[in-house]
């Protein structure tokens, strides 16, 4: 029997431009094919920085020379080159608005939105909130603005961010990210088969989704170990961003 569902994992941070506009490209792929309505895809926490504080008195620039000892110079090109990559895909980066903290509790919060099928809404607007909107997506008192705007039950998600619920949840993404050979994200494995690194062009989402599915179609039971389809692409790692 011809299998009629593709299976995508894809491990992200919330405090990933990469991942943003990683997500618009394969968004736009998904829509182009005509077997787009069966893909179904599961969004895993990988943390770039777990050593990120919670704060960070300073723009976005000042925390790479800061905390990461980049020079000035190549922030600057790096961060006008992610916003010029996310306005092509329609994203409105306020990058000069961006306040550096730790994703671990947003990503704690999006674990219980997941598991309240409210898992997309929530992952768009986190990203938005941090990459769009300035909002310093470490403050829990912001995270209940959005979680209240998903439509998140207000005490259950008040109880997350008062407490360490969905914590083993997200450190175990972030192994299994590992265990796969994920070091950057955004990264997406498609039917445990093959694995693309990087916010990729649509076309190369298009095609390796239409490749997975020829696959599953013809019913092939051979399979086989994650490797790449297609070059790196940009994607963000612990030294910073590329």
């Amino acid at each position: 029997m011809t299998k009629t569902r593709l299976n995508v994992d894809i491990y992200s941070d919330i405090a990933c431009p990469w991942c943003f506009i990683g997500k618009r490209r394969f968004e736009k792929a998904v829509a182009a094919l005509p077997f787009g309505e069966n893909i179904d895809v599961k969004w895993h926490a990988f943390q770039l920085d777990p050593s990120a504080p919670e704060h960070f008195e300073g723009s976005g620039a000042d925390y790479f020379v800061k905390e990461q000892g980049m020079p000035a110079e190549q922030i600057e090109g790096m961060l006008e080159h992610v916003s010029a990559q996310a306005a092509a895909e329609g994203l409105s980066f306020d990058m000069a608005s961006v306040r550096p903290t730790n994703s671990f509790t947003a990503l704690r919060l999006l674990a219980l939105a997941k598991e309240r099928d409210l898992g997309a809404a929530m992952k768009e607007a986190l990203l938005s909130a941090h990459f769009e909107k300035g909002v310093d997506t470490g403050s829990r008192q912001a995270l209940q603005r959005i979680a209240d705007s998903v439509g998140l039950d207000p005490l259950e998600s008040a109880e997350v961010l008062a407490g360490e619920k969905y914590a083993e949840a997200v450190r175990a993404d972030g192994i299994r990210g590992r265990e796969l050979g994920v070091s950057g994200v955004p990264f997406f494995v498609l039917e445990d088969r093959y694995g693309i690194s990087g916010a990729q062009p649509s076309e190369v989402f298009e095609q390796a989704l239409r490749q997975v599915w020829d696959e599953i179609s013809a019913e092939t039971e051979s399979l086989k170990l994650i490797s790449s389809v297609s070059p790196d692409g940009e994607a963000c790692g612990p030294e910073g961003c590329s």
